[in-house]
């Protein structure tokens, strides 16, 4: 990635306090939703956020919640998006291995369905999909 020096020299300064803060908040038990404006990772790289926040602090099982049912309910999507339930919008993504073990298995989704639609399937073994599909973060 090119960046202009200034972008560089101000990200130097403002990246360790951003750290820093999003680290307390953590701490302190603010809840906190998975998403990007693109300024942290490009568009289909987000996974790596998830990675990010157990960095910060967060568990695994916290970083996956920040993801899913924390950031229906902080942009107020509860009713609709953030579980595995009947009636709730069919949005998933399955990836091989145990995120829970390797939060890293998340930058490499295997299978996407949204709205109920099947829109990525790299031959994911529906077994496994089955296992995570059962529990509700």
């Amino acid at each position: 990635m090119h960046l202009p020096p200034w972008v560089v020299e101000k990200a130097a300064i403002i990246i360790p306090a951003a750290k820093k803060n999003v680290a307390q908040a953590f701490k302190a038990g603010v809840r906190v939703a998975l998403g990007t404006d693109a300024g942290v990772y490009p568009h289909g790289q987000n996974g790596g956020e998830f990675w990010s926040m157990m960095q910060l602090g967060l568990t695994p099982v916290q970083a996956l919640q920040a993801g899913t049912a924390n950031a229906a309910e902080l942009m107020g999507w509860s009713d609709r998006v953030g579980v595995i339930r009947w009636g709730m919008f069919a949005d998933i993504v399955a990836v091989r291995g145990d995120p829970i073990n390797d939060i890293h298995a998340l930058e490499h989704v295997q299978f996407v369905m949204k709205g109920g639609i099947q829109r990525r399937n790299l031959q994911f073994v529906f077994g496994v999909a089955n296992a995570i599909i059962g529990a509700e973060l």
